[in-house]
Order: structure tokens, then C-alpha cells, then sequence
């Protein structure tokens, strides 16, 4: 599909072709620091964004239209992949990601349903294939899944958490259970990306917001299984980037998952992003959101310094995690700009 793209740099970058700068996008673009994006949030609630292809899609193209990114991400939740399996999450005014009965039990596990994702997520293939429309072949289009983990996390914890605990808890005392919600979770992701790639996105990533809050060997048994059955699936149809928040200890095995890329947050170097991953795959990232609220000056300088320890091949500049609310406009424009006028 690149062929037809006007600006396939992003695509390039994941194939590892030397380019003449790095592509730059960045998490959570299309949201809640921009002005336009706002007045519709005014209008209509979250999952009523999410499930409505003409908002969706003008909410993706947005922060496009305001700074010319090299990618577009999908507007969309993780959570539309448990609503299809029959787990009813709301986002609550202030609290965020709510399931008002958790999965708490191994016979929760069992009224899971894996859904036909053609007719339960039908809205976001309509999304997708509305905001191809609407980008009209300029740049690639980003579809994204959460990672079995995470998912599994908002599922028995049944909000968002500081540390998961009930969620950790269910893994160490019922695994069998914990294990089959994970696969369910797994097979029907697997569907839902297959499905976002006939529908016309260009690559996929998978975000593992709190794989970081398992050791190194929950994190395998719990997380990176199904993370790779995941990637096996797709890397043949797409570019898959794959982002652990918090999991720099999982980079060398990452790497040899067969992913295209892999996300970085703030707190790894990328000196040591690069070499803990082994130094041949593209990286993502890394710049601290909360950085953004530094003059754009300094913005500029951090980008370029940033570009530098990375290398500009085999990279793509992004943030280490979501573009934060209160972010001015202007500095996330001169965080886009700093990466479009870099050379070396």
C-alpha cells in the first residue's frame, strides 16, 4: 500500500531504509490538548466518539490538518475490544475506564464471549476506511489493540490502578482462569487487527500501558506470550510496533519477536534502548510528555539532542508515552516542527 502514499517515510522507517530525517507522530495526537478536538468532546461522550465513524475519523485528522504529522492514528479505546466480548466498560467522568462487576471469578472467565469483531467492531473498520478517505493517500493510518495484559488488568481490576493489584492477584490465585481470559483476549485482538488491516490501515501497534507493573518472569508468563502469539499473527500482513511502558527488561526479546518496531518510554536512554534491543530494529519514542510544557526552545534543542542519541535511521520520534491534556498547542507544533527541519 505504500506505493500510493505521497509520504511513506513513516513506513520506510519501520522497513529500515535510511531516510533523510525521521518520520515524527505522536501518542494520543488526535485528543484532548487540541482546541477543535474539545468543542466536539462538548458535544458527545467518549464511546459515542469512538463508535461514530464520522467523529472518529475527524478527530483522527485533526491534529494532521493543525501539524502535518508523517502518521495518523485511528481515534479509538482499547476497552472496544471487552465491549465486543460482552464486558460492558463506560468511561466515568473523572474516574475514567469503569466495569461496575469486575471478572473476579473462573466462572466470569467462562461467560467471556470471543465476538464476531466484523459486526461488533464494525463502526471502527467504517472509521478507518472514512479517514483513508479523508487523508486521501498523504500519509499512513496507525490501527492499535492494547495488549492482552492490560486489557486483562481494566477487566478484573475493573478501573484504572496504581498497582493492579486485584488484577496480579487473580493471576496468582486462579492461573488456569487468569490464562483463559488472556487467550480469549488474544484470539479475538488477533481478529480485530486482521480486520483494521483489510479495512485499510498501514501498520499496527500494540500498547502494553502496564506490563510494567509485572517482574520479569510474570511479565512472560502473563504478558509477552501473548503479546508474540499476537505479532506472529500480523507481521506478515503489516508492520507491527509494539509498545511495553515500563518494559525495558523485555527489549532483547522483543526484538526477536519478528516486530517491525518497538516503543520506548522516558526513562530508558536510548543508548541503552539501542543496545539492550540489540541495535538492528527500529525504535519509537522516547521524549518525556511532560517535557512538552518546556519553552519551545528548549523543545527544539531536547528534539534534535534526542534525534541525535537515537541515530535518524531506524527511528521514529515520538513521545515515551500520551501527549498529555494541558500540553499548549504551540509546543506540541514546535515538537513536530523540531523533527521536520532536522538535519544533520
Amino acid at each position: 500500500m505504500s506505493s500510493v502514499l505521497k509520504n511513506d517515510l513513516f513506513l520506510r522507517a519501520l522497513k529500515g531504509e535510511s531516510v533523510t530525517r525521521p518520520p515524527v507522530w505522536m501518542m494520543r495526537q488526535a485528543g484532548r490538548y487540541l482546541p477543535e478536538f474539545i468543542k466536539i468532546r462538548e458535544q458527545y461522550d467518549f464511546f459515542t466518539r469512538c463508535q461514530t465513524p464520522e467523529l472518529a475519523s475527524e478527530i483522527t485528522v485533526q491534529p494532521i490538518r493543525r501539524f502535518g504529522m508523517d502518521a495518523a492514528i485511528l481515534f479509538s479505546d482499547i476497552l472496544v475490544v471487552p465491549q465486543a466480548m460482552g464486558i460492558p466498560f463506560e468511561m466515568k467522568p473523572g474516574v475514567g475506564p469503569w466495569l461496575e462487576n469486575p471478572i473476579r471469578t473462573p466462572q466470569d472467565v467462562e461467560r467471556v464471549i470471543i465476538p464476531d469483531v466484523e459486526s461488533s467492531l464494525k463502526y471502527v473498520m467504517d472509521a478507518i476506511r472514512m479517514t483513508n478517505e479523508k487523508l486521501q493517500g498523504e500519509i499512513p493510518l496507525i490501527g492499535f489493540a492494547g495488549s492482552p495484559w492490560t486489557i486483562f488488568c481494566y477487566c478484573v481490576q475493573g478501573q484504572g490502578s496504581k498497582n493492579f493489584d486485584q488484577a496480579k492477584a487473580f493471576c496468582f490465585t486462579h492461573p488456569k482462569a487468569a490464562h483463559a481470559l488472556l487467550q480469549k483476549i488474544t484470539n479475538t485482538t488477533i481478529a480485530y487487527l486482521k480486520a483494521k488491516v483489510a479495512a485499510g490501515v498501514h501498520a499496527v501497534q500494540l500498547f502494553d500501558s502496564w506490563g510494567g507493573m509485572l517482574s520479569p518472569e510474570d511479565y512472560t508468563e502473563f504478558s509477552w506470550q501473548y503479546l508474540q502469539q499476537i505479532v506472529t499473527a500480523l507481521k506478515t500482513d503489516t508492520p507491527v510496533i509494539v509498545f511495553g511502558k515500563g518494559c525495558w527488561f523485555a527489549l532483547d526479546t522483543m526484538a526477536k519477536s519478528g516486530a517491525s518496531a518497538l516503543g520506548v518510554d522516558w526513562t530508558c536512554a536510548p543508548g541503552l534502548a539501542r543496545k539492550f534491543s540489540g541495535g538492528q530494529i527500529t525504535l519509537q519514542g522516547n521524549f518525556d510528555p511532560s517535557r512538552l510544557l518546556s519553552p519551545p526552545e528548549t523543545i527544539r534543542k531536547m528534539v534534535h539532542e534526542m534525534i541525535r542519541a537515537f541515530g535518524k535511521d531506524r527511528y521514529i520520534v515520538n513521545l515515551g508515552h500520551g501527549i498529555l491534556p494541558n500540553i499548549p498547542v504551540s509546543h506540541a507544533g514546535a515538537f513536530i516542527q523540531a523533527v521536520k527541519e532536522y538535519a544533520e
